[in-house]
């Protein structure tokens, strides 16, 4: 049986993005999902597990304080151990992140900042299954039907579905893992659009967690209205 409470785990969330796709004259993050901001609801996933012992934010340049005012002072998160600023790219985003963590950590979660909807049985199972693997990602079987095209829009192939997953976040790993996954990329001039793929990069197997279709990313106002239709069933 896996006992949680002999490791450290940190979860990083990024919350750098800037949401152009939402419309608004704001960082989405801070854009209320019903009776609070949409950060604030992811947040409070890592904060009321009992197995996460800190929580690192990553910031837009210049939101510390919008953070900090708007965010983690009325909500009273106390588990937020820095707020760090982000970099051009999300994979400079969570290096920065990933520099802050405490000595003692052993799993690192790496999560959306605008996905506050995870469910904590998946974060859970997550953590499990790194324990084991070293690595998993979360995510949920492809329903459509997926093409392959060349660069000027022709049908190359139909690619089997049964084989394609959706990938979401939390993506959890060994802290040491994922750091040399990072300075390992970094040092190659390796560009990843996930943390997973920097893991790949080297090598390392990665777990697939089961995740769940509420899951969702908010990034346009169609996902908003779909997340507030979410909670309101919960």
């Amino acid at each position: 049986m896996i006992r949680l409470n002999r490791y450290y785990i940190t979860a990083i969330i990024a919350a750098a993005g800037k949401g152009t796709r939402m419309n608004a004259n704001t960082n989405k993050q801070y854009i209320h999902l019903k009776d609070k901001p949409i950060l604030a609801h992811t947040i409070s996933i890592f904060e009321n597990h009992p197995s996460v012992n800190e929580i690192i934010i990553v910031v837009g340049k210049n939101e510390k304080e919008k953070c900090n005012n708007e965010i983690i002072k009325p909500y009273g998160f106390k588990k937020i151990k820095s707020l760090v600023t982000g970099g051009e790219t999300r994979q400079q985003s969570m290096y920065n992140g990933l520099k802050e963590v405490s000595k003692d950590t052993d799993i690192v979660i790496t999560h959306d900042g605008a996905r506050p909807l995870l469910e904590e049985m998946i974060l859970s199972e997550s953590i499990k299954k790194t324990i084991v693997h070293g690595a998993t990602v979360v995510g949920v079987p492809v329903k459509n039907t997926i093409k392959k095209v060349d660069s000027e829009g022709f049908i190359k192939k139909t690619l089997n579905r049964e084989l394609l997953w959706n990938i979401q976040t939390p993506q959890s790993f060994l802290y040491s893992l994922l750091l040399k996954a990072h300075n390992t990329a970094k040092e190659a001039g390796f560009i990843g659009t996930d943390d997973a793929m920097l893991v790949e990069y080297i090598g390392h197997p990665i777990k697939l967690i089961w995740g769940n279709e509420d899951n969702i990313k908010i990034t346009t106002q169609e996902d908003l209205d779909f997340a507030e239709l979410i909670l309101s069933k919960r």
